[in-house]
């Protein structure tokens, strides 16, 4: 990996916003993924539908959405962009529940961090919807898987190597 500068410094090392003014908008997508670990008996409520405080997946999966639009109000020097597209997809396992979101725009600057915002925010209503039920609940993982367009072209995670262990 090379040393870059830090395009969210000034020359005198303070905080700035980059400024992507000149920069003409192009279609641009990332995925992220995150994991829910839950106990068993949380895991077989999410499958019945028997969770007490309603409809987990339903709640994580909007929650998701909405936090991928507020991104840029969450963190400070995030550019304010639109969000044209956002899905929030949730497979329950038998050790949790995998939350993965993909976010589109087509706007001057990408779209990773509302994508790991996504999975953040729905990772979290997750939680809050079954802690009453399982108190050693917790979120592992969250990571941009892929994303497309802009000036650095394509990239996709590439996959876990026995040495790794990382997916």
């Amino acid at each position: 990996m090379t040393s870059q500068p830090f395009t969210h410094l000034d020359s005198a090392g303070q905080a700035r916003m980059v400024d992507v003014t000149g920069k003409t908008p192009s279609i641009r997508q990332a995925t992220a993924t995150g994991f829910v670990r839950c106990a068993p008996d949380v895991i077989a409520a999410l499958r019945t539908g028997s969770v007490p405080k309603g409809d987990v997946l339903a709640v994580a999966r909007i929650a998701g959405i909405q936090a991928a639009k507020r991104t840029a109000e969450l963190l400070p020097l995030a550019h304010v962009i639109g969000v044209h597209g956002a899905a929030v997809d949730l497979t329950v396992l038998d050790e949790g529940v995998r939350v993965d979101a993909t976010v589109r725009t087509a706007d001057r600057t990408g779209v990773e961090m509302e994508a790991m915002t996504a999975v953040a925010v729905a990772a979290l209503a997750i939680v809050d919807m079954v802690k009453g039920l399982d108190r050693t609940v917790e979120i592992e993982g969250i990571r941009i898987t892929a994303k497309s367009g802009g000036r650095s072209g394509d990239w996709v995670r590439p996959a876990p190597t026995a040495e790794s262990g990382r997916s």
